[in-house]
C-alpha cells in the first residue's frame, strides 16, 4: 500500500463497501479508511467486529441499524461537526442498498457536511451482470413488502417496467415469489443468484415455473438476488390488446 496518499478528510462520513461474501473482495482504500477513521458506524457490531479483527483493524464501533438510526444519525452528525472521520458500514456490501445509512447520509448533506463513497462489493451489481439479462436499463426494487396484498400489487407495476427488474430476496420467501410470478408474470425469463462470491455461488435460469419447481425440490439456502427480464414487444403488445379486450 502505497504512504504517500493523502490523509483522510476531517469531518467525513466515509460509507465503506464490505465483502458480501469472500473476504478477498475488500479493498485497500476500505481498508485504509477502516484504518485511518476514528469510528466505525456498523450495523451489527459483532459481525463487523470479526471483519476489523480479521484484517487486524482495532477501531471504536458504534451501533447504526434500522431501529435506532434516528438517534444514531444525530449522533454521528455530532461527531462529524466535531471534526471526526466516521466511517459507516453495513453487515456485507454498500451502505444504503437495502441497508441502513440512506437516513445519516441525507441528515450529513443537509447540515453541509462531506460524504464519501468508498465503492466495493455490492449484490445488486455482482448479480446482474453474471445474470445473462439485459443491463442496459435496469429497475432495482429492493426487498418486497411482507404483505400478500402490497407484494401483489409491487409485482404487477413490475410487469410493465422497461428493463430488467432486480430485487432482493430472503430464502424464506423466494418460493413464494416465484408463486406470484406464475401469476403475474409466468412467461417471463428469470435469473436468481444466491451464495454470491462464496463456495456456493449459484445462478438458477429459467420461467418462473421453472424455479418453483427448483425451490419444491431444494432447500435453497443463502440471500437472493432475482433478477426479471423485461417483457419482449410481442408479450408486451398482447397484454396490450388483452387488457383493452377486457375494458369493452
Amino acid at each position: 500500500m502505497q504512504n504517500n496518499l493523502p490523509p483522510l478528510t476531517a469531518s467525513t462520513l466515509y460509507l465503506v463497501a464490505t465483502p458480501i461474501g469472500n473476504l478477498e473482495d475488500i479493498t485497500l482504500r476500505a481498508l485504509r479508511v477502516l484504518k485511518e477513521c476514528d469510528v466505525v458506524a456498523a450495523e451489527d457490531t459483532r459481525r463487523t467486529g470479526q471483519l476489523l479483527q480479521h484484517f487486524e483493524i482495532r477501531k471504536p464501533l458504534l451501533s447504526y441499524f434500522q431501529f435506532n438510526e434516528a438517534k444514531r444519525s444525530e449522533e454521528i452528525i455530532e461527531r462529524l461537526r466535531q471534526g471526526q472521520k466516521v466511517a459507516l458500514v453495513t453487515d456485507a456490501g454498500t451502505p444504503g442498498i437495502s441497508d441502513p445509512g440512506e437516513r445519516v447520509v441525507a441528515a450529513a448533506v443537509k447540515a453541509g457536511l462531506r460524504v464519501e463513497s468508498i465503492p466495493g462489493p455490492c449484490a445488486l451489481v455482482a448479480a446482474l451482470t453474471a445474470s445473462g439479462l439485459a443491463t442496459d436499463e435496469f429497475h432495482f426494487i429492493g426487498f418486497l413488502p411482507h404483505k400478500s396484498g402490497q407484494r401483489k400489487k409491487a409485482l404487477e407495476r413490475l410487469r410493465e417496467t422497461p428493463g430488467t427488474s432486480v430485487l432482493y430476496e430472503s430464502p424464506y420467501r423466494v418460493g413464494k415469489l416465484m408463486q406470484e410470478l406464475v401469476e403475474i408474470m409466468p412467461d417471463r425469463q428469470v435469473v436468481m443468484a444466491r451464495e454470491l462470491t462464496k463456495k456456493f455461488e449459484e445462478y438458477l435460469r429459467g420461467t418462473p415455473a421453472e424455479l418453483l419447481a427448483i425451490t419444491e425440490k431444494r432447500s435453497l439456502k443463502g440471500e437472493f438476488v432475482v433478477m426479471i427480464a423485461a417483457a419482449d414487444e410481442k408479450t408486451a403488445k398482447l397484454r396490450v390488446e388483452e387488457e383493452s379486450e377486457e375494458q369493452e
